[in-house]
């Protein structure tokens, strides 16, 4: 299996991201680790930074070591950039990291003289040979060709930095007999009405914990999404079953500046903690799939398509720039395949 890791600051505290293409096996063995994190800002699973780990996870000295003095400048530099142009601090941390590694391998070389053709070596006397994940190679070239976008004096042709080519993987998807079982799995109605918001509006679990009372509009029977993914506004439907299932929340919590807050009054309720909601839901199930808050977003596109929603309305309500991005549910809609008829049928 082709695995990476290194030393991060997520959140304040010291981890180690862990790196690979999504393999079930690989996420069932990660979990039973302690302290295992999924975090969708990186794309990898994280534990805290220990020795046991750094051993575990075969933690290589370079990653130890810094870049020169100008590279720890400019990426000082490039970190005050992203934050004036409002980048999440999540990208801000991941981008960083990742010039920081670009940087530590080219210490000797002053960053003007940096070619087109050093991002070739490295990418192959670094990421290749160390056998490192396309995802995580994905976010080094994203760091570096934004890097180097804004530095006035350069030899890099930034548009001929190319991306590694990414692995076609379908995105896990429910039954709709499954997420029922999943939302009927809590009897607490503040854990019901969370799963149930994330499923019926679609939303990803940072925009569900974003979500103040006033964003919902029970006149208008939609929800109001602010500075989502990519800074980009939108508006979902609000289902009408879910409409009273708030209602009976809010009762009940009578939330002050967060929709769903956590025991501080006024504060947004923690990742982490939805996330063994989730994990308490299932096993009081009978499902064994590896199952994320994410499966639930993927699931409400998925069973939109098969109803007959237009692609177009269903990439809007996810809030996608891209039709291709949401193109990738048609691939897991069954409601074409259950028309073709086997040839075995017939025999």
């Amino acid at each position: 299996m082709n695995w990476s890791a290194k030393p991060i600051k997520h959140k304040g505290s010291n981890r180690i991201a862990v790196y690979f293409e999504k393999n079930v096996k690989l996420i069932e063995r990660i979990k039973q680790f302690e302290g295992a994190r999924w975090s969708q800002s990186l794309l990898a699973w994280h534990l805290p930074d220990t020795e046991e780990n750094r051993e575990r996870f075969k933690i290589t000295p370079l990653f130890h070591s810094l870049p020169s003095e100008e590279g720890i400048t400019q990426i000082e530099k490039f970190k005050q950039w992203m934050r004036s142009k409002r980048y999440a601090e999540s990208t801000i941390a991941t981008y960083s990291e990742a010039l920081k590694s670009f940087l530590v391998f080219y210490r000797e070389k002053p960053i003007t003289e940096i070619t087109n053709e050093d991002v070739i070596v490295y990418n192959n006397e670094y990421i290749l040979k160390n056998k490192l994940s396309s995802s995580y190679q994905n976010q080094l070239v994203n760091g570096i060709k934004l890097f180097f976008m804004t530095i006035r004096e350069t030899k890099i042709n930034v548009d001929k930095i190319h991306r590694p080519k990414r692995a076609k993987v379908l995105p896990n998807v429910l039954s709709k007999e499954e997420v029922k079982s999943i939302l009927e799995a809590h009897s607490n109605i503040k854990h019901k009405t969370m799963l149930s918001v994330i499923y019926s509006c679609g939303l990803r679990c940072g925009e569900l914990l974003a979500l103040k009372p006033l964003d919902i509009d029970s006149k208008r029977n939609i929800v109001l999404l602010k500075n989502s993914k990519g800074k980009k506004d939108r508006i979902v439907p609000l289902s009408p079953k879910i409409l009273e299932l708030l209602r009976e929340y809010y009762k009940t919590y009578k939330p002050k500046e967060f929709l769903f807050e956590g025991q501080t009054i006024g504060k947004a309720y923690d990742e982490r903690s939805l996330q063994l909601i989730l994990k308490q839901a299932l096993a009081k199930t009978e499902i064994k799939k590896p199952v994320t808050l994410h499966w639930l977003r993927h699931s409400y596109a998925t069973h939109l398509l098969e109803s007959g929603t237009d692609l177009r309305y269903i990439q809007e309500l996810l809030g996608h720039n891209s039709s291709k991005t949401t193109e990738i549910y048609t691939h897991v809609s069954t409601k074409s395949l259950q028309q073709i008829k086997s040839p075995f049928d017939d025999l």
